[in-house]
């Protein structure tokens, strides 16, 4: 048996330690304290959810591959990867085979800063995960928490002053650096929307055709696909028929009538002041200069 796993408690889905913290005045007060922590190495049945909390709690990847489950989306992250899950949101967790096993380091914290710090630094509740987010600062601040956390008998004002200071600290790490733009891919459903618009967007389809083709309310169908695909169904929509009115403008010697009627558009001025509303130019010009 591994020293790692001598030093945790073994459990049904794990080898884990607990930390817990009880605020006092000062933390309240700073609007920002931890609730708990620990590390933990997966054994091969680990699995967590469905489950909700009701503070943040951030969990830091150090070894393996666990599979992120939130929404309608999913994230397969590793060493050197985070998750956060946000209060009443409800998130899926599971160990994913690898030549390692699982292995993370969490920390909750709670009070009315927490959510606008995350922030400063990507995470946030549409997308709660970061990649490549543990330097090696990062989780020596980690380690100090926990042990601090694990030293701590009961509450007094320096214990206090010293583990705000190691929060701030921690995300202060996060936030110097932030997650790049990184969205998980669609979700199977709003994957089969896309390849339903790519293929019928140019016979003028609209988003309640789209919506009744998933089989869900348009106003919910276009929240999802903007939350997974990071615009509107509609703009999706625009994007597909500029980019093909583009191609045969340079590519056809077709009349931009022909391709505004051939693109579902009702009429040449329809289609030319959304033309020009797109590439800031009109359909002549753009193919006059050969789509440059």
């Amino acid at each position: 048996m591994s020293e790692e796993v001598r030093n945790l408690q073994e459990y049904e889905h794990e080898f884990a330690e607990f930390i817990y913290y009880t605020p006092g005045e000062l933390d309240k007060a700073a609007r920002l304290w931890p609730v708990r922590a620990g590390r933990s190495l997966a054994k091969p049945n680990y699995k967590v959810g469905p489950k909700r909390i009701e503070c943040y709690s951030l969990h830091f990847v150090l070894g393996g591959k666990v599979c992120f489950e939130f929404g309608n989306q999913r994230m397969v992250l590793q060493k050197d990867d985070l998750f956060c899950l946000f209060p009443g949101r409800t998130y899926h967790y599971y160990m994913i085979p690898s030549e390692t096993p699982l292995q993370m380091s969490w920390l909750a914290l709670d009070g009315s800063r927490v959510k606008p710090l995350l922030e400063l630094s990507g995470v946030t509740p549409e997308t709660p995960f970061g990649t490549k987010r543990i330097t090696s600062r990062l989780r020596e601040t980690v380690d100090c928490m926990l042990g601090t956390m694990a030293g701590y008998e009961h509450w007094n004002p320096v214990v206090s002053l010293e583990l705000q200071g190691l929060v701030c600290k921690l995300l202060a790490c996060l936030a110097l650096n932030p997650s790049p733009v990184h969205r998980a891919e669609p979700s199977g459903w709003i994957r089969e929307c896309m390849d339903f618009m790519d293929l019928h967007a140019t016979e003028g389809i609209s988003v309640q055709q789209a919506a009744e083709f998933a089989g869900v309310h348009r106003s919910y169908f276009s929240n999802v696909f903007r939350s997974q695909v990071g615009v509107s169904p509609q703009k999706y929509m625009q994007k597909i028929r500029m980019e093909k009115a583009k191609r045969l403008l340079v590519e056809t010697n077709a009349t931009v009538t022909e391709i505004a009627l051939s693109l579902g558009y009702p009429n040449l001025y329809t289609f030319t002041r959304a033309f020009k509303s797109y590439y800031k130019a009109p359909p002549l010009n753009v193919r006059s200069a050969g789509g440059g």
